[in-house]
């Protein structure tokens, strides 16, 4: 399907688009999602009743105001 080449250059226009400031807060969503789904896989594999997901958090609201910078 896709080579490592191909997925590599995806990755470089995605890290562009979505910009340098972004990528922290795009990789830690990333690991979290991963350690929520290897929780829940663990799980299954051990045969027991669904639960409440393993992990939660909320999400930080935030504002901007007209005219300032940003950093």
């Amino acid at each position: 399907m896709f080579g490592m080449s191909e997925i590599a250059i995806l990755l470089i226009v995605v890290a562009l688009v979505v910009g340098a400031r972004k990528l922290p807060e795009l990789a830690r969503n990333a690991g979290k999602a991963a350690r929520i789904l290897k929780a829940e896989t663990r799980e299954m594999k051990a045969g027991d009743a669904p639960r409440e997901p393993a992990a939660t958090y909320t999400v930080k609201e935030t504002t901007r105001v007209p005219g300032a910078e940003e950093r």
